[in-house]
């Protein structure tokens, strides 16, 4: 294969989203695996390391606060704990865990994370009331993504 095949190659993994891909073409074989800035694109249930957290330009403006949020008023985050797909309830004719309005606690399971056909629970890790759903159902997400907005109760 040349160089111009597996720059084809890439960009079909790009454009569709694909972390890996094998190929194989007469004697050829290549294979090719992607992630994002070097971190594994899934995690193990219960795995864990700190998002980096990019330092502000000087002189740049602190980001919009979110619609839901009143002046004063600090909202906590659910976060993605790995690359998958989110899923808003357990099953396709099942109703959500969570909508907004919706109390949660510590141990509340709030969505299902599918990643390599391994569905994981999700768990709000906060306790409050759901103001934002931030992910559509069955939409990628990226470890550290946020999927949920809670006011703390």
């Amino acid at each position: 294969m040349d160089i111009k095949n597996i720059k084809l190659l890439v960009k079909l993994m790009v454009d569709n989203d694909l972390s890996e891909l094998d190929m194989a073409d007469g004697d050829s074989k290549i294979h090719l695996k992607r992630g994002v800035g070097g971190v594994p694109m899934v995690m193990p249930p219960g795995a864990a390391f700190p998002v980096p957290q990019v330092p502000a330009a000087p002189g740049s403006a602190a980001p919009a606060a979110p619609a839901a949020e009143k002046p004063g008023e600090q909202l906590l985050e659910i976060r993605s704990p790995m690359v998958g797909t989110f899923y808003a309830a357990p099953s396709p004719d099942s109703e959500p865990y969570v909508t907004i309005g919706s109390a949660v606690g510590e141990d509340s399971v709030v969505s299902i994370i599918e990643a390599m056909k391994v569905m994981n629970e999700i768990k709000a890790e906060h306790s409050g009331t759901i103001v934002e759903i931030c992910v559509k159902n069955a939409q990628p997400v990226e470890y550290g993504q946020v999927l949920f907005r809670v006011k703390p109760a």
